[in-house]
C-alpha cells in the first residue's frame, strides 16, 4: 500500500482536466521508499516517503 508510516501520506485523488474542460478522475501518488531502519531498537522495512527520509525523520540502519 502507498502510505508512509511516519507521516500517514497516502495516495490523492482530484480530477484531470483537459483543455476543453472535460473532466476524468485521476491519482497522485507518494513517492514512498522501502527503507531499512531502527524502530524501537530493532531493524525493521518500512515504506517512508522522500519528505520524511530529507528531513531526516527516519533513523537508517546502516
Amino acid at each position: 500500500m502507498a502510505k508512509c508510516s511516519f507521516c500517514s501520506k497516502s495516495v490523492s485523488f482530484g480530477h484531470k482536466v483537459s483543455h476543453s474542460n472535460r473532466k476524468t478522475n485521476r491519482t497522485w501518488k507518494p513517492n514512498i521508499r522501502k527503507v531499512k531502519a531502527i524502530v524501537g531498537g530493532a531493524h525493521k522495512t518500512i515504506n517512508v516517503c522522500s519528505r520524511c527520509l530529507r528531513s531526516g525523520k527516519v533513523n537508517r540502519a546502516v
